[in-house]
């Protein structure tokens, strides 16, 4: 009988203690399993929104102990896959269907609070001190601030669990207490078994190949982002340049000065040259696909921007979209107002051709 009481007093407890988790008994049970992680797999989707836009991704995020990491992701309106990759070499942004990457000095992730990346999470909830918990039938939600040192408009995120302090949803929000990004976690490995190897450069460069109904194929493109060949069948057909597409985002007191188109042995250029209080160039040009795997050095840090992973440098940015690859370049500019003007040609207008 002492037994049978001395058991029905535990369920008690333990029943009536589900309901009484608080800020610092979510955050620990969060802690134990991201710490305890020696190498983890997040798999879920991601949304951006900006201009009132949005772009989806697929999003694979792989873990290592010692600060390996990878990071794919494949957008869903073009099916573009990029992958940012941290190693003992460095950190990549690699775009596998054009055979290239950035290679950068950089303290990614660190540097940055990262939607998507657990670790990234939990140290943005250790360093705020005045955490917020809302509880519903079906969620405890943390409410966090955010450290994003080239977007201040982004100012805190909330992190969506389950009855079991399992992750489920992040939402950023901006200042307007709008959702500028969210992730959406479908599943978490805490044991998943990585070793330093599956997080290799090699394994992300696509090897060139031939078109399937060729003779004599020995390597057939069997995906999209694998076409590398003189004779792939997916390959861009044309160099040419048609569109020019101008930022709807320019700072104040800058304008369009110039526009010129340059021939190329590739195919073509477009520069566009803006003065004012702050002057910067814009080079666009079709993206073309590197026979041989090509590594472009830059110090700084990859972002995800809308629709592309961007490459931001001191006074550079390089990013690819819809077969596109932009550069921008300025010795007055931020980082923050060149993401700014990168972001809004995502949404900006084409125009036929060039002045």
């Amino acid at each position: 009988m002492k037994k049978f009481i001395l058991f029905s007093i535990t369920i008690l407890l333990l029943v009536c203690g589900c309901g009484n988790f608080n800020e610092q008994t979510v955050l620990k049970e969060f802690k134990n399993d991201v710490n305890k992680s020696k190498s983890y797999i997040l798999k879920g989707k991601m949304q951006i929104i900006s201009n009132e836009e949005k772009f989806d991704y697929t999003l694979e995020v792989n873990y290592l102990q010692d600060n390996y990491y990878k990071v794919k992701l494949v957008n869903q309106t073009n099916n573009h896959e990029q992958v940012i990759l941290r190693n003992d070499e460095g950190v990549y942004v690699v775009t596998p269907s054009l055979n290239k990457s950035f290679k950068f000095q950089s303290e990614w992730p660190d540097n940055s609070s990262q939607a998507y990346i657990l670790n990234s999470l939990l140290k943005d909830l250790e360093n705020d001190k005045e955490l917020k918990l809302e509880k519903t039938d079906d969620n405890y939600i943390l409410a966090v601030k955010v450290n994003y040192p080239n977007n201040s408009d982004l100012e805190y995120q909330k992190l969506y669990f389950d009855k079991k302090i399992n992750l489920e949803k992040v939402e950023v929000y901006n200042n307007e207490d709008n959702v500028a990004i969210s992730v959406i976690v479908n599943d978490v490995d805490y044991k998943a078994g990585l070793e330093k190897e599956d997080f290799a450069l090699d394994d992300l460069i696509e090897p060139g190949c031939c078109n399937k109904e060729e003779a004599n194929c020995d390597n057939p493109c069997e995906k999209e982002s694998a076409c590398t060949g003189d004779n792939c069948e997916n390959k861009p057909t044309s160099s040419i340049l048609e569109d020019v597409i101008y930022p709807l985002y320019v700072p104040q007191n800058s304008s369009l000065t110039s526009s010129e188109k340059i021939d190329t042995e590739e195919g073509n250029r477009v520069i566009l040259t803006f003065a004012g209080d702050k002057d910067f160039i814009l080079v666009e040009e079709t993206s073309q696909v590197a026979q041989e795997f090509e590594i472009i050095p830059i110090y700084g840090d990859p972002h995800i921007l809308a629709s592309s992973v961007v490459a931001l440098g001191a006074n550079s940015i390089y990013w690819t979209d819809n077969n596109v690859d932009y550069y921008l370049a300025s010795n007055d500019l931020s980082g923050e107002e060149m993401l700014a003007i990168a972001s809004s040609m995502t949404n900006s207008v084409i125009v036929s051709g060039s002045k």
